[in-house]
């Protein structure tokens, strides 16, 4: 008896490649998955390594790390206006959006890939400034750029990752999209 006649031969799964260019829902979860961990570990540096209102400076002229803290909508809007629930208000505005945010992402095509990158960045953005508004009611804002005495609104890696992922779907819109002349 031979060894060869007592094995099996083995079978391996037909495993059907991704065409070229699909982004996966595993793949968007992923990216947002790493934005949120990454907006939260800084923003817990931030909160323990910096007292608030401080500044450190790292590029002079240029640059600092803060430590502020944003009641309000992106950008300060409405940061320094005291509403009587104004953290309910704020977290329910911003679960409502993810939640829109959330189901358009579902129904972009995996083809679409700036689309599908772009809201991933915004979902894992949104998220990391819900947690924190819905825990303490306020984001922590980091990012300190300027010029001279001109301060640009103070942002987090959220933030970052919400404007980029914005820009991936204007870019999407204008230059990636062939049908957009087709109507809905």
């Amino acid at each position: 008896m031979t060894i060869e006649s007592q094995t099996a031969p083995v079978v391996t799964p037909a495993i059907t490649p991704l065409p070229p260019g699909v982004v996966t829902r595993r793949v968007m979860a992923t990216i947002g998955v790493a934005i949120l961990v990454l907006d939260q570990l800084t923003k817990l540096l931030v909160r323990t390594q910096i007292a608030l209102h401080d500044s450190i400076e790292i590029v002079p002229g240029l640059l600092n790390l803060v430590h502020v803290r944003n009641t309000g909508a992106a950008f300060g809007f409405l940061n320094g206006v005291d509403l009587g629930y104004k953290q309910l208000l704020m977290t329910t505005v911003a679960v409502v959006a993810l939640l829109a945010i959330g189901l358009y992402a579902w129904r972009v095509g995996s083809r679409e890939r700036l689309a599908r990158a772009g809201l991933a960045l915004i979902l894992g953005g949104a998220v990391g400034n819900l947690i924190d508004r819905a825990l303490v009611g306020y984001v922590v804002d980091f990012v300190d750029v300027y010029w001279r005495s001109y301060h640009f609104w103070a942002f987090n890696v959220a933030d970052s990752a919400i404007t980029v992922g914005a820009c991936l779907l204007i870019l999407d819109m204008f230059v990636a999209t062939n049908d957009v002349s087709t109507p809905v």
